[in-house]
Formats: structure tokens, C-alpha cells, sequence
């Protein structure tokens, strides 16, 4: 019994001396059952409480799109709120004129590299078209594989018709945040007649608020507002509870979000240009300095200007080339030997 008391007085110690320490170290959530897969700073790592509280407090929500590791560190970087991993990747990036080619499998792709470049933001992946109309256990097992095999925190799906209500419902209820998605749905541009604005019209505007409710109704934590006239987005926005999220839907919503190639410009092609929405503010030209970028390094590599001495960093010793050199000769290749030792005196002189 002693020894026990005495082991358990210096367990007790230890644990008082370490305690501060492993207080520092851990930077769980102190209110939450456990972290999880990977341990989350809670000054850092934005969730949908944190989303929350900014709506509460008329704090405007900033959200874009990333589709791959670069895209998602700048985002990071930026301090954006949400990332979203949009399957407008299938415009932006594989080069369709609509959202409805890509796949499941490629959506995946894009929301594991985003997920290992974004550790600050709540990111949230779009249930692709094809993947979630057929039935609410369809909705909810591609949500789960977005979550289970695309390291996202949540997912978006389009639309309002009471089979999306009733998806989403479900996928809320799987325990799954969802974030809906209503006015100009990409996804349904086969019955839209293409890209057209929505809520132009009584009829229409109503339906924009009426749906909105309806996805709030469902559980949605947030609703995105896609091309309707900012006084139906206003109306939407003051109607719901939760926080709306705009793109070419005026500024009274509670937040903003862009397409991240849109934004920065990054694409000159004709084919971008085509599907540029004109609601879209370019903050960059990037694309014009990376098309700068790529003519220069053409016309270096062209007129033998680079590499140069400056950009081939990795040497070897004098004795050592005159050795490369002879050896070359013994196995037949003065030519070799030659070029070898030209090389050898060329980047020593820095040219």
C-alpha cells in the first residue's frame, strides 16, 4: 500500500508539473468530446459556429473557389472564411462549356488536394450532377464519400425542388452540414434554357425566397444567392436565419463569393472569356503576367540565354572534370570529353 501511495503522489506531481505544458500544447476546443483526425487551433480553423457568430455580428462571410493544392495555400494564406471546392473546376479547369461533365471521382480529386493546402478555412465541397438526384441515400452516400474521401467539412448542392429539400434534409440529418444553393443553379441549365439570372419576375422572385426558406427549413447552415437582382437577394437575406452567400446577386447579402480564376484574371483563352460572368470584378490580371512569364522563358531558352552560370548551381571539381575527361577518352568518347571540359570552362567564366 505504500508503494502504491507513493507511485500515485508522483503521478500526482508529474501531472501538475506537465499540466501547463500540455495545456500550451494542445489546441483543442476545450468544449468539444475529442478533436478528431487532426487537432484544430480554434483561433485558426473557421467552422460553422464561427460562421455563425459572424452573421450574428453583420461580419461579412468571404468565400472562393480552389481546386488544387496552389490555389487553396493562397486562399489559406488570405484569410478567406470558406473554400469552397466548386465543380466549376469543370469549366475553369478541364475546359467544359457547363458544371454537368465532371464526375464523382474527379470531384474527389480536387477536394483532397484542397484539403492539404487549406488548414484555416471551412471547406466545403459541391455534390457534382449525377451523384445525388436519384434518391436521399444517394444524396447522403456521395456526401459521405465527399467528407470520408475528400477531407471536406461540409457539402453544397443546387437547386429547390422538394427532392433537393428532401436530400438535403437527409444529408443534414446523416450529420452532415450542407449549404444550399438557389437562383441561377448551374446544374439545371437543361431546364433553365442556359445560364440565365433568376428572380426577375414576382413569380420568380418569390420562388428565390421561398426555396431559400425551404433549404433553411431542411437544415442548411448557409445559402448561396446566384445571379437575382439585389433587392430579391436582400429580401432573401432578411428573411432567413442563416447567412446568405452572394455571386452576382448585389451586396445585401451576408457574404461574397468568387470564382478564384474569375477574380485573379488568370485566363486570357477565348473560351474563358466566354464564360467569364459579367458579374465578376478581375482584382488581377494575373493571367497577362503568367502569358508574359512564358514568352520570356521561350524566348531565353530559344536565344540560349538560359540556363546560365547563375541558374546552374551544381558543380564539380577542376580535378575532377580533368578525370571525367580522361575516362571519357579511355571509353572512346573524345567528343564527350571535349563538351565535358568546355562546359566545365564556359561555367566558371559565368557565361
Amino acid at each position: 500500500m505504500a508503494l502504491l501511495a507513493a507511485a500515485v503522489k508522483r503521478a500526482t506531481s508529474m501531472s501538475r508539473a506537465f499540466s501547463p505544458i500540455l495545456r500550451c500544447m494542445s489546441n483543442v476546443p476545450e468544449n468539444t468530446v475529442y478533436g478528431g483526425p487532426k487537432p484544430q487551433n480554434p483561433d485558426q480553423r473557421v467552422t460553422v459556429t464561427h460562421l455563425k457568430q459572424k452573421h450574428k455580428k453583420g461580419e461579412p462571410i468571404t468565400m472562393v473557389t480552389a481546386y488544387d493544392y496552389p490555389s487553396a495555400v493562397h486562399l489559406d494564406s488570405a484569410g478567406i472564411d470558406i473554400c469552397l471546392v466548386g465543380d466549376s473546376a469543370a469549366m475553369v479547369v478541364h475546359g467544359y462549356d457547363t458544371t454537368l461533365p465532371i464526375t464523382l471521382d474527379e470531384m474527389l480529386v480536387h477536394c483532397r488536394a484542397v484539403a492539404r493546402g487549406a488548414k484555416r478555412p471551412l471547406l466545403v465541397g459541391d455534390l457534382p450532377f449525377g451523384f445525388y438526384e436519384s434518391s436521399s441515400n444517394q444524396a447522403v452516400d456521395t456526401a459521405v464519400r465527399v467528407l470520408k474521401e475528400g477531407g471536406m467539412d461540409a457539402i453544397k448542392l443546387e437547386g429547390g425542388a422538394p427532392s433537393r429539400i428532401t436530400a438535403a434534409k437527409s444529408i443534414v440529418e446523416a450529420g452532415i452540414a450542407v449549404m444550399g444553393h438557389v437562383g441561377l443553379t448551374p446544374q439545371a441549365i437543361s431546364v433553365l434554357g442556359g445560364f440565365r439570372p433568376q428572380g426577375r419576375n414576382v413569380a420568380s422572385a418569390v420562388k428565390v425566397v421561398e426555396t431559400a426558406l425551404a433549404l433553411q427549413e431542411a437544415g442548411c447552415f448557409s445559402v448561396v444567392l446566384e445571379c437575382v437582382p439585389p433587392p430579391v437577394a436582400a429580401a432573401a437575406t432578411s428573411a432567413l436565419q442563416i447567412p446568405t452567400i452572394g455571386i452576382g446577386a448585389g451586396p445585401f447579402c451576408s457574404g461574397q463569393v468568387l470564382v478564384y480564376h474569375d477574380l485573379l484574371g488568370m485566363m486570357q483563352h477565348p473560351h474563358h472569356a466566354k464564360v467569364t460572368p459579367k458579374f465578376c470584378k478581375q482584382f488581377a490580371h494575373v493571367g497577362e503576367v503568367i502569358n508574359k512569364a512564358l514568352v520570356e522563358y521561350k524566348e531565353e531558352v530559344t536565344s540560349g540565354t538560359f540556363p546560365g552560370a547563375a541558374h546552374s548551381p551544381y558543380k564539380i571539381s577542376a580535378a575532377d572534370v580533368d578525370g571525367f575527361s580522361s575516362e571519357l577518352q579511355k571509353l572512346g568518347f573524345d567528343k564527350a570529353a571535349s563538351a565535358a571540359t568546355e562546359a566545365a570552362e564556359k561555367i566558371n567564366r559565368g557565361e
